[in-house]
């Protein structure tokens, strides 16, 4: 058999063939070749379009199908995972009806905020684990308030997963995790969050029906089939936002496991098996992907959201500079200034509002510049180190949470590409990181073939991952990296 991984992306969709019997990736693509483009109609706002979503994941199946002959009519389970929080709002014939307010979008922080105030901290503490903050429940709120005339023709909403569910099955449906992400989710009744629905004036029957993250959710439509040349009898049987999934692909499963990752956003990510709660809400909890009320998991997650977009901020520079740069030559240039960056800071904000300071609109900061000493690999450096330094501060509040960590895994992609990012990340929380060869496209991948009973335990699901190597501190250079980043920290304005 084989299996098809989905990663619906905010830059672009990843595609992944998993042969069933060997383990391996038979190959992957990523639709289109250049990033998504993400609108801003006004400051703070980020939308993108749920059909431009699906025309990428359609081209991108059939590009891979076309790679492989006869993988198509093989594939017997789908897996998605796609960016979190972002609100995509369909009418009854399941017609989009309003740009999708992706998850860097700032503009219902106000709304959550009130929300949270009406609903009591306690309660909101104790019941969803989270304030609505800027998550998709307070965005449709936003939506109730400021575009009534949307949201009295809304018959269903769903987080972009869903929605590329639906296109596959015809169905409307979501998850335990995706409600969670959405703080849609009551932990203490482990159901649907209906009496914030209810408290707030907004009808719960727009949520969809509820499938497990793991199991049956849908079969591909005859149609759709036909149209991506698969297996009409495919079953969707494994959805999750891409931070759980990154674990999951990782096989971060366990209270206590850590994982991260370094793509547009940086983030954190830690299991435990409590309910607990950042009252401060810096760090989020939400249902992990394999979740069950009689063994509880629950992430914890600390996100930065202008992580890899920093990095390609500066790229850009350079490219309009006239050099096409590689990210691999930014990291060599970066190289060549000393750890600490011989003073030069920088706070990578600046794309959207940030959980981790109460989704305050930062902008990003380069600080400390001496025009007499500074040059560009101080600067690359900055960029790379201040990065590193902000997810540190991320897995140190999760560690003052009370979860410990004592290894942290990663992809080796994006920015843990990097030996300079990853050095200054390792050595500013002391703690070594494991990389291994797998990315969300093929862990969704994973994740249908174990949730399809093919293969009926983690270590049969996971026999394959190949761990390629471990950074380990550096007892040479730590205490620098450690007093970087306490500069770092003690130069950051709020």
């Amino acid at each position: 058999m084989i299996f098809l991984g989905l990663d619906i992306g905010s830059s672009s969709v990843k595609v992944a063939l998993l042969d069933g019997e060997t383990g391996r990736c038979l190959g992957a693509v990523q639709q289109p070749e250049q990033e998504f483009k993400i609108d801003a109609p006004q400051t703070g706002w980020a939308e993108q379009a749920p059909t431009m979503w699906w025309d990428a994941t359609v081209a991108g199946i059939k590009q891979l199908i076309a790679q492989n002959p006869g993988a198509g009519e093989r594939i017997s389970a789908i897996g998605i995972s796609y960016q979190m929080h972002g609100l995509v709002v369909v009418d009854k014939q399941g017609e989009v009806l309003h740009p999708s307010i992706i998850w860097c979008d700032s503009r219902a922080a106000q709304t959550g905020a009130a929300a949270y105030a009406e609903l009591g901290e306690q309660w909101c503490m104790s019941n969803l684990l989270n304030s609505p903050g800027n998550f998709t429940f307070a965005k449709l709120k936003w939506l109730a308030e400021n575009r009534p005339e949307v949201f009295a023709k809304i018959d269903k909403i769903m987080l972009p997963g869903d929605y590329i569910a639906m296109r596959l099955t015809g169905e409307a449906t979501t998850t335990p995790s995706g409600l969670s992400e959405g703080v849609m989710w009551n932990f203490q009744n482990q159901s649907a969050a209906v009496d914030v629905f209810d408290r707030l004036g907004v009808d719960p029957n727009l949520i969809p029906a509820i499938k497990p993250n793991f199991g049956e959710a849908g079969q591909v439509s005859s149609e759709v089939a036909n149209t991506l040349g698969i297996n009409p009898a495919a079953k969707l049987t494994y959805r999750a936002g891409d931070q759980p999934n990154n674990a999951f692909s990782l096989n971060v499963l366990e209270s206590g496991e850590f994982a991260t990752t370094a793509g547009t956003s940086g983030v954190v990510y830690a299991v435990t098996d409590k309910n607990i709660s950042d009252t401060q809400q810096r760090i989020n909890s939400f249902l992990h992907v394999n979740h069950q009320p009689q063994s509880p998991t629950v992430g914890l997650l600390a996100c930065i959201n202008g992580a890899g977009r920093m990095n390609s901020w500066l790229r850009n520079l350079f490219v309009e500079a006239g050099s096409d740069i590689s990210y691999a030559s930014m990291s060599n240039v970066a190289n060549k200034a000393p750890i600490g960056s011989e003073g030069l800071v920088v706070h990578p904000f600046g794309n959207g509002g940030e959980r981790m300071f109460g989704n305050k609109l930062l902008q990003a900061e380069i600080s400390g510049l001496d025009l007499n000493r500074h040059g560009l690999s101080h600067i690359s450096r900055g960029v790379q180190e201040g990065v590193a330094f902000a997810m540190a501060m991320g897995t140190e509040m999760i560690n003052n949470m009370g979860v410990a960590a004592h290894v942290i895994r990663a992809g080796k992609a994006n920015m843990f590409l990097s030996p300079v990012f990853s050095a200054a990340f390792v050595n500013a929380t002391g703690t070594p990181v494991e990389l291994y060869d797998t990315n969300g496209a093929e862990g969704a991948a994973r994740g249908a073939g174990w949730a399809s009973g093919y293969y009926t335990s983690r270590e049969e699901a996971f026999s394959c991952l190949e761990k390629l190597s471990v950074i380990e501190p550096d007892q040479t250079t730590a205490q620098q990296y450690q007093d970087a980043y306490a500069s770092w920290k003690n130069k950051l304005a709020l």
